[in-house]
């Protein structure tokens, strides 16, 4: 069978009322209009894919709107639902009462149950030919295994200081005199 030669205009007065049946029906408030452009689209694919001897053209554009009204509306819950446990996941970390705070910063105490320094005369000979921002590099990139970002935070610098610092210690540990003082190389 030939397809009707209805424009797609025509379709779309005639079947508006049909889009907003389905959001009524499945109960969705729409205040932005978003689920009726979900359901115009839907109104769209349906009448471009549609073939006249395979069913009635009303039957198979109810089917396309209500489901894809359907399919928009788990893809808003499961937003929500990660938007939620997002929050919740940043109110227990911020709440935790695990904080130490001065005046200008706050950051979180690390727990370091299960972090174990096994010769801690080489962290501490480390930390004697190292400067003080590249202690804190080793301290808080190597040891506490935090992100460039939270130290830069944490120290109220940039992220490329705290990467500075850190390419000075991976400079200074590629030097054969520096690794040996340390007792590196034996």
């Amino acid at each position: 069978m030939t397809k009707p030669s209805y424009s797609f205009e025509e379709i779309y007065e005639q079947n508006k009322r049909r889009i907003h049946y389905h959001i009524h029906k499945l109960n969705i408030r729409d205040p932005h209009q978003d689920f009726f452009q979900e359901g115009l689209v839907a109104l769209w694919n349906a009448y471009e894919t549609h073939e006249q001897d395979k069913g009635p053209m009303a039957t198979y554009f109810n089917y396309t709107i209500r489901n894809r009204l359907i399919d928009k509306v788990r893809q808003e819950s499961r937003k929500i639902d990660n938007k939620e446990k997002f929050i919740h996941q940043r109110k227990v970390e911020l709440e935790n009462g695990n904080r130490l705070k001065s005046k200008t910063t706050e950051y979180p105490i690390v727990d370091t149950e299960g972090i174990y320094i096994e010769d801690e005369q080489f962290w501490n000979s480390l930390k004697e030919n190292l400067t003080n921002n590249q202690w804190k590099w080793i301290h808080y990139f190597i040891i506490k295994e935090m992100p460039i970002k939270e130290i830069a935070y944490l120290e109220n610098k940039s992220e490329e200081a705290v990467k500075s610092w850190g390419k000075q210690v991976r400079k200074k540990l590629r030097n054969e005199h520096f690794r040996s003082k340390l007792g590196l190389d034996k």
